[in-house]
Parts: C-alpha cells; structure tokens; sequence
C-alpha cells in the first residue's frame, strides 16, 4: 500500500471557518483512497489562493515529498493544486522525479503522455481563469473608484455602508482621528509618542484593539481623510464623493514632518510658554527654567538688561488680555443679526439688480429681433449681424454671471462669519479648560508679537483680536456720558473688522510663523 499526502484548499479564510468545501474535498480524497488502496500519512490543509506563489503549507508538502517522506499526495482537483503556471511546473518537476500526484475527481494518469498532456491543458485553463476574474475584478474596482466609492474597507474613522454606499464618518473615532493629526502637525511628537497620544485619547481600531506604530504611520499618510483616494498597488489617485475630516493643508503639514529626514529631539522640558516669548531688547527667544519648583523664562544673551519673569506673570497678563475677548461672547447674537440684516439688504438689492437685468436681457431679446429682421430686409450686413448678436450675447452672460457670483460671494461671507463665530465664542473658557498643546494654539491664533523687557510683558493681538479688545477695553469700562458703548455699536465695528482684515480666510489656521519655529529642531 502507498503512502500519501492528502492535501485540501480553499482561497480565503471565510470559506474556511464557514464553507465546507474543505471537508467535501476531504471525504473525496478519502474514498478515491480506499478504492485505490492508497494510505494518507498526513494532510495539509490551507487556506489561501493559489493565484500567487508563496504558500507556506503546500511548499512545506513539496519540500516533504522531495525528500521522499512520502510516495505520493492526493489532490481533490487540478485547480485545488495551483492556479499559477509556477507551482504547476514544481508539481510537473515532482512528477518527473517519480513523485505520484493523483487528482481524485479526475482520472488522470500523469505518467502517461496523453495524462500528462490533459492536466497541463486544465493547469493552464485554471490559470487563464484567474487572471480573466483579476481583470474583470479590477474593471469593477476602477469602475467604483471613477464613481468616487471606495471599494475597500473603511479606514479607521470611517463606516462602511454596503456596496454602492460612500464612507461616512464614524461618529465615535472621527474626531479622535482629527486629533491624532492636529497634534502631529505640531511638531512635538514622534510617531513613537502619537501611539501613546492615540491610548491616551482612546483611539482604537475597529476591532478594539490599541493602534500600533504602523497603524498610526499608515492613518497619517492615507489622502482618504481629506477626501482622496489612493490605489497602493498603482500609486494612482482618485476623487472621493466621501465627507472629508481633515484639510488638505493640515495633511500636507502632517506629510512635511513625516518625511522631514532630520530626527527631531524631544524637548526635555515642554513649558507652556516655550519659544512664543522673545527679549523685546535683544530679540530672542526667552527660555523657560524650573528653579525652586517655579518656572522663569530666562534671556541668556550676556548684557542683556532682561533677565527673567515668572511664568505665573506671563499666564496673568495672556489670561488677562483673553478676558477682554470675552466681548465676542456677549456681542454673538447682535452680530449674527447684523450679518443677517446685512445679508438681507444685499440679497433684496440683488433681487433689484436681477429685475433690471432681466428687463435688460429682454432688450436684448428685442434688438436681437430687430437684428434679424434689419438683416432680412437688407439694412445690414450678415458680418454685422454676427459682431452685434455676438455682442448683445456676451451682454447676457455678463450680467447673469455678475449676478451669481454677487450671491455666491455673500452666501459665503455669512458662512465664514458664523464659521468665525463658532471657533471663538468661548474661547477664553476653553483656553483654561485645555491642554498645554490646546493653550498654545490659542495663543498662537490671537496674538502675534510677544515680548519682554525687564519685568514688562507686551503681548501684540492679530486683526480682528486688537480691534476687539479696543472695544471691550470701552465696553467694560466706565461708558462716557457723551458717547455712551452700546453693545449695538460694539457688534458694529466687530464685524466691520472682522469684513476688513483676513480672519476670515486664516481662522484656527495652523500656519503661523510660531507654529513654524516649533517643528524646527534645536539643540537643548
């Protein structure tokens, strides 16, 4: 009696657990077996396609029959063996050794040349197969990707909806997601530190499981969280009908430090106050110290008349100078009704300015008519005709043109103004309530110029913020019997600076020259 292998096999792990194709295949080769008095020593069993080469369980069978382990190994059918022309020529090469390879649903002598010459035909038919379903799957998957749909799992963040559906927002780990960006966009943390970041934030997979190092690596450079999709195996990419999470700039910023060659240096003592206060006599940065339990941010330039202040002076006058933002809280429901009776107005002249465009585009209708018939009575030429039709035509596009954009423009200054609004209300709770990283950026958003010199601290607010605190500065103080604040002219003059200066394009932007210098190395 021989003895032989038994070898079984499915493509994908599913069909494993929950197929029973694998016992089917079993018993087959169990009866063909018994009727031809063979004997299986040992089975291998697997569960992986065998359209690409590298299976480890049927290269450890090979490796067995070569060193003559076995007589032989019994194979359900050809397309159970190899569906690649590679692992059918190491089987061919068994065979031509003295091996025995047997298929128990199909009677194939492969020590005869009419046998042998039949399975190479299904050998290769089993690999035109394959590479006919790998096509026909990728026509669907480019198809879906042309559509904007990703075709694959959602990455974390995102839930998958079923086929035909796009990605939407996990509501639990989106915005643990937008984090896990924020905060490497600044620079301070390694991808080492963002593994511990995303357990401290708790952010896990889909699975529950913490995030590795090449989980967060591969979240940090997936375009898909800005609204891109990338195919890994072509580097092709393509636009996604999915909401994004985070900017296109605040990837790109993630993406500048991740491939940045230089290895960053931990700061060994992150103060709050690190790098944004500079000598007002000498222009350098100041240097935070602990001494005795405290910190002081010392200038070192030998001479220089400033020496150090207390950390605990700078966080009184920065939470000082935030208090007087407080006005934006107080002041929100004036100004929103003052950007919608704006907005009214504009809309009401717009529908004027639309009324008498379109009697002017019904002129045009008319001198259009008259055109024709001037022409067909002679009084003009075609050559003329065509100048002035096209002429009155450009007219109408001008007009219709000039009064979308009109619209489209405001529509979107009253979005940015309640965009604005929404960022900052509260923003001086929030300052207390927030992290060093979080009070940083606040600090970095309402402020410029930071400066000491001795014992003075001068900090210089950005547009809109000077304008504001100018006016909390009247509001809250003792209002002047000729000219009393009210919180009517208050909102005025708020949104007439918030109209007249950039906030509006630059709001909770992470592109200031401060945040530049953090990501920029230094030697402690």
């Amino acid at each position: 009696m021989k003895t032989v292998y038994g070898y079984t096999r499915v493509s994908t792990l599913k069909q494993g657990e929950h197929g029973v194709s694998l016992q089917e295949q079993r018993s087959a080769i169990e009866e063909y077996c018994a009727r031809n008095d063979l004997t299986v020593v040992e089975w291998f069993e697997e569960r992986v396609t065998a359209a690409k080469r590298g299976r480890l369980i049927f290269g450890k069978m090979l490796r067995k029959l070569r060193s003559g382990d076995a007589q032989g190994v019994v194979i359900h059918k050809i397309d159970r063996s190899a569906r690649n022309l590679r692992d059918w020529a190491d089987l061919g090469q068994l065979t031509d050794a003295g091996v025995n390879i047997y298929f128990a649903n199909e009677g194939l002598d492969l020590s005869t040349r009419g046998g042998r010459l039949s399975a190479d035909l299904q050998a290769v038919i089993a690999a035109d197969f394959i590479r006919n379903l790998r096509e026909e799957a990728m026509k669907g998957m480019y198809g879906r990707l042309k559509q904007g749909y990703f075709p694959f799992s959602a990455p974390v963040g995102y839930l998958n909806n079923g086929k035909g559906h796009p990605k939407t927002i996990d509501p639990v780990r989106g915005h643990l997601v937008v984090q896990l960006f924020e905060m490497y966009a600044t620079g301070q943390y390694s991808l080492k530190d963002m593994v511990v970041k995303a357990r401290e934030i708790g952010l896990k997979t889909k699975s529950g499981q913490a995030l590795s190092f090449m989980t967060v690596s591969k979240i940090l450079n997936n375009p898909f969280y800005y609204g891109v999709m990338r195919l890994k195996s072509t580097g092709e990419h393509f636009q996604g009908n999915h909401e994004p999470l985070i900017s296109y700039s605040l990837f790109e910023r993630c993406q500048t430090i991740l491939h940045d060659r230089r290895v960053a240096k931990p700061y060994i003592h992150n103060y709050t106050y690190r790098r944004l206060f500079k000598c007002k006599d000498c222009g350098y940065s100041l240097i935070g110290e602990k001494q005795k339990g405290r910190i002081y941010y010392r200038c070192h330039t030998k001479g220089c008349p400033t020496k150090s202040i207390n950390e605990e002076m700078i966080t009184a006058e920065v939470e000082s100078f935030l208090q007087s933002l407080r006005l934006i809280d107080e002041a929100e429901p004036v100004i929103r009704k003052l950007v919608d009776k704006e907005l009214k107005t504009v809309q009401n002249a717009n529908k004027i300015e639309l009324a008498q465009n379109k009697k002017k585009l019904i002129e045009s209708e008319i001198k259009l008519a008259r055109l024709t018939d001037l022409l067909v009575d002679g009084d003009i030429d075609k050559e003329t005709y065509r100048e002035r039709k096209l002429q009155y035509l450009n007219e109408k596009l001008q007009l219709e043109e000039s009064v979308s954009a009109s619209t489209r423009m405001n529509l979107q200054f009253k979005a940015k103004i309640d965009e604005f609004l929404e960022q900052h209300i509260g923003l001086y709770a929030r300052y207390l309530s927030k992290d060093l990283y979080e009070k940083r950026k606040i600090l970095n958003l309402t402020t410029s110029n930071r400066t000491v010199s001795r014992k003075y601290i001068e900090i210089e607010p950005k547009e809109p913020f000077d304008q504001i605190a100018e006016e909390a500065a009247l509001y809250f103080s003792a209002p002047a019997t000729d000219a009393p604040r009210t919180l009517e002219k208050v909102s005025r003059v708020i949104v007439e600076s918030l109209v007249s200066t950039k906030c509006l394009q630059d709001s909770f932007q992470y592109s200031s020259s401060l945040d530049q210098q953090d990501n920029k190395l230094e030697t402690l």
